[in-house]
């Protein structure tokens, strides 16, 4: 009998039809939605804001969407929804989000409006914040680490792309007590230039950006806050940015303060991950890509981790990268949503990736 419930609370959700539209359509962020939610069996698309484009099909703006009937709306024509999933620059979200709770019964932020839990972090690492009596409301959007906190979350909070990749990287030291928070760790991210977003500016365009392994945030990248927070200790955080359209690529240099095998960091990641849809492991082995690698993800929501001891200098380097459009955006905002909404959390994720690919 409890089969049979289970068999057929699984055939009613996978049947479960929810409205869905995206603020800010236009942009990279945005297509990736549009795409996600195209292809989605149980999200249906109702609108696609764009004060720059309204009344323009969105296959205008994203080609893989030619044939869309879809057009993009003025924002200020909203229709109520179930899910509203919001694209937009940073500081917006924020301004706007009592009417977008007019409209919707849940919120799902891509920008950084919603990720940190107190007013005191906006203070210091950003330019404060308009509307703090959400922040506690808000839930981090990676299941990996929030999991049982998104079911049935109403408003939910996207992770930064860098940040993301760090924490996922780090994590199962941290939950397996391989770290306390007193060690040094060092990270480098290497991003590709859809980071900057559809107006990038004059660092994101071709001439500037090929052929570059660039430093554009040496220290104090806005990410570090989102790490300190979930994962209890600070980073030296450095990003670089390097000739590649999609990707974030942590590399981590931890100095543990006690000895650590390799079966100790075996028994923790697989631990963490074994049972994650979406977190696959890379730490070795043979072929070409021994370890994670952004073509490897490009297109879909996977994240590649993997480790590597190095006993001469008691140190853990540890690997990861994810597409960061998608597992760092577009795609862990609709595996959250799916959480959220009690749907299949792999529905409209499913798409494994290409081989060989050019630059991602």
């Amino acid at each position: 009998m409890a089969t049979e419930t289970a068999d057929s609370t699984a055939d009613a959700a996978a049947s479960e039809t929810v409205t869905a539209s995206v603020v800010g359509g236009t942009g990279f962020t945005g297509g990736e939605l549009l795409r996600l939610l195209e292809g989605h069996p149980n999200l249906e698309i109702s609108q696609a804001t764009s004060r720059s484009a309204a009344g323009k099909s969105v296959g205008s703006k994203h080609p893989p969407l030619r044939g869309s009937d879809l057009r993009f709306s003025e924002p200020a024509d909203l229709e109520s929804v179930d899910v509203l999933f919001t694209a937009t620059p940073h500081g917006v979200s924020m301004d706007q989000i009592d009417h977008f709770f007019e409209v919707a019964d849940t919120v799902v932020d891509l920008s950084a409006d919603f990720r940190l839990e107190t007013e005191a972090q906006y203070d210091e690492w950003y330019d404060g914040h308009s509307a703090p009596e959400y922040l506690e409301r808000a839930e981090y959007a990676l299941p990996e680490i929030n999991r049982d906190n998104l079911a049935g979350a109403d408003l939910i909070a996207g992770g930064g792309c860098n940040a993301t990749a760090t924490i996922l990287g780090l994590y199962p030291l941290f939950e397996h007590e391989i770290l306390d928070g007193d060690e040094q760790i060092v990270v480098d991210v290497k991003v590709g230039s859809s980071e900057g977003g559809a107006g990038g500016g004059e660092a994101s365009s071709h001439p500037e950006r090929s052929g570059v392994v660039r430093p554009y945030a040496p220290t104090g990248h806005r990410h570090e806050a989102e790490i300190e927070q979930f994962l209890g200790t600070s980073v030296a955080f450095t990003c670089h940015a390097v000739d590649m359209i999609r990707g974030a690529s942590a590399t981590a240099h931890v100095f543990p303060s006690g000895p650590v095998s390799k079966g100790d960091l075996w028994k923790a990641y697989r631990g963490a991950y074994e049972d994650e849809p979406f977190v696959r492991m890379a730490a070795g082995g043979s072929g070409v890509y021994r370890y994670p690698e952004p073509k490897a993800v490009a297109g879909t929501n996977m994240a590649e981790v993997g480790f590597e001891l190095d006993p001469s200098n008691k140190r853990i380097v540890v690997f990861s990268a994810i597409d960061n459009m998608m597992k760092g955006s577009a795609g862990q905002a609709v595996h959250a949503a799916n959480i959220a909404l009690g749907l299949e959390e792999t529905a409209g994720l499913e798409f494994t990736g290409l081989h060989p690919v050019g630059a991602p």
